[in-house]
């Protein structure tokens, strides 16, 4: 009778180990396609931020037609503006703005496959900081990530874009009729540069915008996928 007992004992043992074991794996499983879950979702509304800001930013006006991101003169070149239009002159000074947004318009193409790549690598651990951050926590992630390659993508393609719609030429005519004025100092710039850093940083205000609104607006989240992981984020 004893030993009955004990192999009776010894099989509910080993029946409550073995329900705790797949009890784990099913949680376990749970667990990782919620993580997944997570992750995909974020990945999702990256890739819709990037579509958004790229296809909006690169059509004609894209940048020159949004006060949120039109490009300016750098400072040293608005007193340049200021005494153009002083003198009559406010329809050379706007065009000088203009080549410099078409330049950006030209360029930020550039940057789709740079956003993808950074997106895709994106870690388990990335996606839960993001999904926990701030209401622009995926666009700073894509900040830290991608400056630098857009960057160095965005550069020649800048240079090449003023040169091809005549930014050099324009500017140099304005720059020109700037330094006939009487009594003012001399000016150059090489506006490159200015506009690769301005290009970039309108594009991530779209991305931005486009984050908040996933976040914020429950009708912005426009796939299954989205309205399940950041309905998560609204109950935290």
């Amino acid at each position: 009778m004893k030993k009955m007992m004990l192999l009776g004992l010894l099989a509910m043992g080993s029946f409550t180990l073995n329900s705790c074991n797949e009890l784990q794996q099913v949680l376990a499983n749970t667990s990782q396609g919620g993580s997944l879950n997570v992750a995909s979702g974020l990945k999702q509304a990256l890739e819709l931020g990037v579509s958004s800001g790229v296809d909006l930013l690169s059509k004609d006006g894209g940048f020159f037609k949004d006060q949120a991101v039109r490009i300016l003169l750098p400072e040293e070149l608005q007193k340049v503006d200021k005494a153009l239009r002083s003198i009559g002159l406010s329809s050379l000074a706007d065009q000088g703005l203009k080549v410099l947004n078409q330049a950006a318009e030209s360029a930020v193409s550039e940057a789709k496959p740079i956003f993808l790549s950074a997106i895709q690598n994106m870690t388990f651990t990335d996606a839960m900081n993001i999904l926990k951050g701030d209401n622009t926590a995926a666009t700073t992630y894509l900040k830290n990530t991608t400056s630098t390659a857009l960057a160095s993508a965005f550069a020649p393609k800048v240079q090449a874009s003023l040169s091809q719609v005549g930014a050099d030429k324009v500017w140099e005519n304005i720059i020109n009729k700037y330094n006939q004025i009487p009594f003012v100092n001399p000016v150059e710039s090489n506006l490159s540069q200015y506009v690769t850093q301005q290009a970039i940083n309108g594009l991530f205000v779209k991305i931005g915008d486009k984050e908040k609104d996933i976040r914020t607006n429950v009708a912005a989240r426009t796939t299954p996928l989205l309205q399940s992981v950041f309905g998560m984020q609204d109950n935290k």
